[in-house]
């Protein structure tokens, strides 16, 4: 039987980048989606009823939500070539805590550096920066989060790369020197196919950001 894969995603979404990433990394092959979030397809709507959100990976008719969730599944299911978690369960354990870590930390502190300013903002930078900082250090001298291989925090953080630009931009810092090893870290995934085609250019999502602001009037 062939195998049908579709991703329902938005271009600059950071967690749909995740799956795009983990499927090329599985050489999978599937349709994508692009979703007008302003206008959700009755597609959407119906695969994912509880959050309505992407990005949504149906395969063979059944949805998976949830990016973490879907890298996970997409690992189990096509666990022959480029595992992503480690066999070892508290190896596995500690990659989904860090993984968790950038969901609940990163994401937020990242939103809050462009859309707002001042004090707030300053706030917001001081903490984004503390962050990463700790992520870095967890990082190490390894060449990737989960040693000599790409894996699955790779996967889960190398997605804000393609909006530290914006980040930086909007709240006028450098990420480079401050974290510099995570900086090398990123250039070294986005030397994989699989990164470089999956991540949108940064440029491109600091104007989309730009207009974003403009929407929620953040000036």
């Amino acid at each position: 039987m062939a195998e049908e894969v579709v991703l329902l995603d938005f271009w600059p979404s950071l967690f749909g980048m995740r799956s795009r990433i983990a499927l090329a990394e599985k050489g999978i092959k599937y349709e994508y989606k692009e979703e007008d979030l302003r206008n959700k397809s009755a597609l959407l709507l119906q695969m994912n009823p509880v959050h309505k959100k992407i990005p949504v990976l149906i395969h063979n008719g059944k949805p998976v939500c949830e990016s973490l969730i879907q890298v996970q599944y997409i690992d189990e299911v096509w666990h022959d070539k480029a595992p992503l978690l480690p066999s070892d369960p508290y190896q596995k354990a500690t990659v989904r805590f860090w993984a968790d870590y950038i969901d609940k930390k990163i994401y937020d502190l990242g939103s809050r550096v462009w859309k707002t300013k001042g004090e707030e903002q300053a706030t917001a930078k001081k903490e984004f920066i503390e962050s990463l900082k700790l992520i870095e250090k967890e990082l190490g001298d390894k060449p990737y989060f989960g040693g000599e291989s790409f894996g699955y925090v790779d996967v889960a953080f190398i997605p804000f790369y393609s909006w530290f630009y914006a980040y930086e931009k909007c709240g006028n810092f450098s990420i480079e020197a401050e974290c510099p090893k995570l900086i090398a870290w990123a250039k070294r995934c986005m030397q994989k196919e699989s990164v470089a085609k999956s991540l949108p250019d940064q440029q491109k999502v600091y104007d989309f950001i730009l207009q974003m602001k403009k929407h929620f009037g953040i000036e």
